[in-house]
């Protein structure tokens, strides 16, 4: 039976070479998208359709003769699904989170590349875990809202940005950035975490058995409890998402979200600050996997060197851009933090034992 893809985005195009590589007899016919608005001609060698016109090009026979893979976020598969039923397509799964998590782990074991968390050894000590969850108040509600894990903290992120509260922690406290929301993103909650929690506190096991992290409101790990107990006795420096691939590579994805002149901006202050990294950008941005989300947990150590390492390369870029940061609000430099954790973890994975895992978007 042959195959098609619903869906032309990174989450589509991983499972894709997840598939060719693990089952490299399935045919994949091509990527199928309800409009074309802007997606690629093709990826991965085979051509992107839009549903109405493929489907208008297929016989009745042909239609049952073809699955449908529905890579795309899980709140839109039911809606996909009817669609697909209306044009005659019967046979159609969904590729849900646990589905393209456990897809994502086998793929990078058989590469050995993006070592995945679950494939260590399940250790004995349980570390000290803290992981913050940065909340807007301009999110909307869960529809699938169930209780957090004891180890994640909701902490407001621009909070000096409105009146309204959605959690008890704020990241307008104590030393802090929360007046650049608009630009940082869910960066200025980790820069609260930087200033404010990386120096402070205790375990038994002292600063290497500590976890510090961020995630967000609709974007974190699901880890349990034997994922803890990887970290410690396995010495793990950073857990990082899964990264996505993009075509032909990421800097072309960067391009739909950064202007050329911010572009250049970040590039001068990388020569400024790091001049070692900006001789590798060239490389990391000639790649086709990027960190999305900003989505981290690592040691205390290794956080807080890269906290101090992100920060004024962010704030450099802020006075170089024209406009100024101070004087906009496009979420720019949370993009730019995405490409920079990229750049800062790919150039040291010789250095730090960094892996991986399934970042769930909740819905």
């Amino acid at each position: 039976m042959k195959l098609a893809v619903y869906g032309a985005q990174g989450y589509a195009l991983s499972a894709f070479e997840a598939i060719k590589t693990l089952y490299p007899k399935r045919e994949i016919t091509c990527f199928l998208v309800t409009k074309m608005n802007g997606n690629a001609p093709a990826l991965g060698g085979i051509p992107v359709r839009e549903l109405s016109t493929y489907a208008q090009g297929l016989s009745v026979e042909e239609k049952r003769e073809t699955e449908v893979l529905i890579a795309t976020p899980e709140q839109v598969q039911p809606d996909i699904e009817e669609t697909l039923e209306n044009y005659g397509f019967r046979h159609h799964r969904r590729l849900t989170f646990a589905r393209h998590a456990e897809l994502m782990k086998l793929f990078h074991v058989r590469l050995g590349r993006f070592l995945p968390l679950s494939a260590l050894p399940v250790g004995c000590r349980m570390p000290f875990v803290r992981m913050y969850m940065a909340k807007s108040h301009v999110d909307k509600p869960l529809r699938n809202n169930g209780s957090l894990p004891d180890y994640v903290f909701p902490i407001q992120a621009g909070a000096a940005c409105c009146d309204g509260r959605v959690a008890d922690l704020t990241d307008n406290t104590g030393e802090h950035i929360s007046d650049r929301n608009g630009n940082y993103c869910e960066l200025t909650a980790l820069y609260w975490i930087w200033k404010n929690k990386m120096d402070t506190g205790g375990c038994a096991d002292g600063e290497e058995g500590q976890y510090y992290g961020l995630c967000q409101y609709r974007r974190g790990f699901d880890l349990a409890e034997d994922d803890l107990l990887r970290l410690s006795d396995n010495d793990v420096d950073a857990v990082l998402p899964y990264p996505l691939p993009y075509e032909p590579d990421i800097h072309a994805h960067h391009e739909r979200y950064i202007k050329e002149a911010d572009w250049q901006a970040l590039l001068q202050a990388l020569s400024e600050l790091q001049p070692t990294y900006a001789e590798a950008f060239p490389e990391i941005l000639g790649q086709r996997y990027l960190y999305n989300y900003n989505v981290i947990l690592a040691k205390k150590r290794v956080l807080r060197e890269y906290c101090e390492w992100l920060f004024p390369i962010l704030r450099r870029t802020e006075e170089l851009s024209a406009p100024k940061g101070s004087e906009r609000s496009d979420r720019y430099l949370g993009y730019m933090g995405e490409t920079l954790e990229t750049l800062y973890f790919m150039k040291n994975a010789g250095r730090l034992n960094v892996v991986h895992g399934a970042c769930r978007l909740r819905v």
